[in-house]
C-alpha cells in the first residue's frame, strides 16, 4: 500500500478510533446510526453478526451496561476477549444454530440484531454482492426468528442486484425502514445499511 493510500485509510475516524481505543473505525457507523434511530438502550440483548474486529461488540457493551447482554458471531474469535458483559461464538453464521444464541442471551429474544457483515471480496462485483445478499438475508432470518417484538434490525449489503429483495425482506418484517449510508463509510464503498424499527 502507497503512502498516499494509507494516509486516505488512516482517515479521522480511523485516528479517533485508536484514540477511543476501539478495535476498528466501523465503530462510528454504528454511532452515527445510534444517534440517528437511537437502537441502543440499557439493558437491552443485542446481537451482533459480524463481530469481528470487535468495535461494534465494544460500542454495543457500553450502551446497554452491565444489565444487558451482548452476544456476537464471527468466523473468527476475537483478538482480545470480549467485555464482561458479552459472549462470543466462532461459527460460520450460516451454520451457527439459533438456539446456541439464545442461550447465550440468557434465554431471551434479542432487542437489537446488528450485521456488518462482509464477504471475503474477489473483485468481481456481481460474486461480491450475490455473497453479500446471502448474508444479509441470513442476518434477517435470525432477526426474524430470534428479535423481540418491537425490536431493532441494522443490515449492511452492497448495492446491486439483489438489493431489492433484501430490503423488501426489511418491510415486510419491521414496521418502518430507512437506508442509510453513514458519514463513517469511505466514498468508494458500495455498502449499504437497511434499518428497520418496530419488528412486526
Amino acid at each position: 500500500m502507497s503512502l498516499r493510500d494509507r494516509r486516505k485509510r488512516q482517515d479521522r475516524f480511523y485516528r479517533r478510533a485508536k484514540r477511543e481505543g476501539y478495535a476498528a473505525r466501523s465503530v462510528f457507523k454504528l454511532e452515527q446510526l445510534d444517534e440517528r434511530f437511537g437502537l441502543l438502550r440499557a439493558g437491552q440483548r443485542v446481537l451482533d453478526l459480524g463481530c469481528r474486529p470487535g468495535s461494534w461488540l465494544q460500542y454495543a457493551c457500553k450502551k446497554v451496561g452491565p444489565g444487558g447482554r451482548v452476544v456476537g458471531v464471527d468466523r473468527q474469535e476475537l483478538d482480545a476477549p470480549p467485555p464482561g458483559n458479552a459472549a462470543v461464538v466462532a461459527c460460520n453464521v450460516l451454520e451457527v444454530p439459533a438456539q446456541r444464541l439464545l442461550e447465550l442471551a440468557g434465554g431471551g429474544c434479542f432487542d437489537v440484531v446488528l450485521s456488518d457483515m462482509a464477504p471475503d471480496t474477489t473483485g468481481i462485483a456481481f460474486t461480491d454482492q450475490a455473497r453479500s445478499v446471502e448474508l444479509f438475508l441470513r442476518a434477517i432470518e435470525l432477526a426474524a426468528e430470534l428479535g423481540c417484538a418491537g425490536g431493532s434490525f441494522v443490515g449492511k449489503v452492497f448495492m446491486g442486484e439483489g438489493f431489492q429483495e433484501a430490503q423488501q425482506q426489511v418491510r415486510t418484517l419491521y414496521a418502518r425502514t430507512k437506508n442509510v449510508k453513514p458519514e463513517a463509510t469511505r466514498r468508494a464503498s458500495s455498502e449499504l445499511y437497511v434499518v428497520g424499527t418496530g419488528k412486526r
